[in-house]
């Protein structure tokens, strides 16, 4: 397995300052983050500014394990919809420019909506297009269950995949909604990574409804054990660190503090767990 950071963390900062830290660090891979909000903006990222974002990763030894575009695919909203599938097909270009398999982004929608039919008939729809479009490209898209939205349970989610006909839709499994909705790690494990190309983690204290995602090493969530059944159930890929914009709105926020206390929480959950990174 593999550690990486993900620059969902950093919105701010210049994407060279979070490489070279998280390289000076220690960390395996970087996932970039391209919605508007971001430094690395899908927008700002012309073909120059691609190679030398690419030639810095290199220069580092910090591959880009994914694109993050976490984008609504139940919008109600025709026009924003249209927007959203835009984006996850211009990050799949991106994808190939930066030599990386993996795109990942949201479902969306409310708990309750893949209940109705037509809104289940429509998603698939919509994702299997998305899945047509990435396979010409060779480029995976990695879906990312989220509490309170659609697919918030492992069942929902792995009831959604199966419907789903291109071997190019995956999941981006962050245990992390899960967790919070008091599902235990082994269930979450054993249903949701079979479809899982990418795992993310955050930390979390409580249950819904009184819950709230934290820093790791702030919560109850047990890594070294996570590391180990992962392991033991083949898993050889990355475990990507995301702070959640929960943590980022604290006063004192400093992304390279956190990220440099998360490396520190990750690395010594894998000396735990006997997992050696490769």
């Amino acid at each position: 397995m593999k550690l990486g950071f993900s620059t969902w963390a950093m919105p701010d900062l210049p994407i060279e300052t979070s490489i070279e830290h998280l390289a000076k660090l220690g960390y395996d891979g970087i996932t970039i983050a391209v919605l508007p909000r971001f430094s690395t903006s899908l927008d700002t990222l012309d073909t120059a500014r691609r190679k030398q974002i690419k030639k810095l990763t290199k220069e580092n030894n910090l591959p880009i394990s994914s694109v993050m575009s976490f984008s609504s695919m139940l919008e109600e909203n025709p026009s924003e919809l249209e927007k959203n599938v835009q984006m996850v097909q211009e990050s799949i270009h991106l994808a190939v420019d930066w030599d990386t398999p993996y795109v990942i982004t949201g479902i969306g929608g409310e708990p309750g909506d893949l209940e109705n039919p037509e809104k289940m008939k429509k998603l698939i729809e919509r994702l299997e297009n998305i899945g047509d479009f990435a396979s010409s490209e060779g480029i995976t898209v990695a879906l990312e269950p989220h509490v309170g939205q659609a697919t918030e349970t492992p069942d929902q989610l792995t009831q959604l995949l199966d419907k789903i006909q291109s071997p190019f839709i995956k999941v981006n499994f962050d245990i992390s909604h899960f967790n919070v909705l008091g599902i235990p790690m082994k269930e979450s494990v054993d249903k949701v990574l079979p479809y899982s190309v990418l795992i993310d983690v955050k930390d979390e204290r409580g249950i819904v409804p009184d819950w709230e995602f934290v820093a790791p090493g702030e919560g109850d969530f047990n890594y070294a054990e996570f590391i180990k059944t992962l392991d033991s159930s083949g898993y050889d890929g990355f475990v990507t660190v995301e702070i959640s914009f929960m943590v980022q709105k604290r006063s004192n926020y400093d992304p390279l503090e956190v990220t440099s206390k998360s490396f520190n929480v990750l690395d010594k959950a894998f000396k735990i767990a006997g997992v050696q990174r490769s």
